[in-house]
């Protein structure tokens, strides 16, 4: 069983809790990054979907690489801004210590947070079983613009150490990369949510 952690989480407690995750297998979030890369020749994944209704770079969807400053894509652009601001403040520090970092999702419609839901029902059997890895489109805070999947590894332990600075925090025990402004810069993080 994951425990609730104080924010202040270790590397060593973030390697355990990636440990567990992959256990149970990605969530869809995770999951999702594979087809994430924008195809040749389309600047910065603007693509529709591929004509087949799938969500695309107009629903969120971003190309592996995005910054924080990519705010030409709606997964960035229709992020809270103060969300985004601080997650850009994060990305610069981050950069001034030598570890890059990566928005793998931000903002998504509701359309894409469907799309992530019924994979997961199918991946898990059930809607019951998928709520613990995906929300809801009516619950999700990536729909309302108010969170962030973070990555590599590396800048996932650094926001869980040092996100506090910015306000952001890890705000479930089972997702490393999930951040959201939960904060004010430079206060505690409150208690993660854990999945039951």
């Amino acid at each position: 069983m994951i425990e609730t952690t104080p924010r202040r989480s270790t590397a060593l407690t973030g390697l355990v809790i990636v440990a567990a995750v992959t256990s149970f297998g990605l969530t869809a979030c995770a999951a999702d990054q594979t087809d994430a890369a924008a195809p040749p020749g389309t600047p910065h994944g603007k693509s529709s979907g591929g004509g087949k209704g799938l969500p695309g770079a107009a629903d969120g969807k971003l190309p592996a690489g995005t910054s924080a400053f990519d705010t030409d894509l709606p997964g960035i652009g229709k992020l809270d801004p103060e969300l985004r601001k601080a997650v850009q403040q994060a990305e610069k520090a981050m950069k001034a210590d030598g570890i890059p970092m990566q928005v793998t999702t931000g903002w998504r419609s509701k359309k894409y947070q469907i799309e992530l839901m019924d994979k997961a029902i199918k991946q898990y059997g059930s809607r019951e079983k998928a709520k613990k890895y995906v929300a809801d489109p009516d619950e999700s805070h990536h729909v309302t613009g108010h969170a962030v999947d973070i990555g590599p590894t590396n800048a996932d332990d650094w926001l869980i150490r040092k996100g506090n600075r910015y306000g952001l925090c890890q705000t479930y025990s089972n997702e490393i990369w999930h951040f959201e402004l939960v904060t004010t810069p430079g206060g505690d993080c409150p208690p993660m949510t854990t999945p039951s």
